[in-house]
């Protein structure tokens, strides 16, 4: 877990879980003769909207284009309301209710 982005607005957590072999990746690559099967990650992005107390989890492709997008506007040198603009629009999708523990 890692604290990409913090500002009044939102945060932004990158998740990079590792998923265990299942028994019948493990038999399938056994049986193909590879022992250096490559681990599996489950990767995504945790967006909280501090205002409306709502939370989203984006993995796969959004969280693939989501990369790319934040990627492409650093190039520009962006400030905190550019990316925060960017960033809205996937924490509008957010409709987890943030709850404390």
């Amino acid at each position: 877990m890692h604290m990409l982005y913090d500002s009044p607005s939102y945060i932004v957590v990158q998740f990079d879980v590792p998923v265990a072999l299942s028994p019948g990746d493990a038999a399938h690559a056994v049986q193909a003769d590879r022992e250096d099967v490559p681990a599996l990650q489950r990767d995504g992005f945790e967006i909280v909207d501090k205002f409306t107390r709502k939370e989203i989890f984006i993995e796969g492709a959004l969280a693939q284009t989501f990369q790319e997008g934040v990627e492409a506007l650093i190039e520009q040198g962006p400030d905190v309301d550019d990316l925060d603009a960017f960033i809205a629009q996937y924490a509008n999708l957010g409709q987890q209710p943030v709850i404390m523990h």
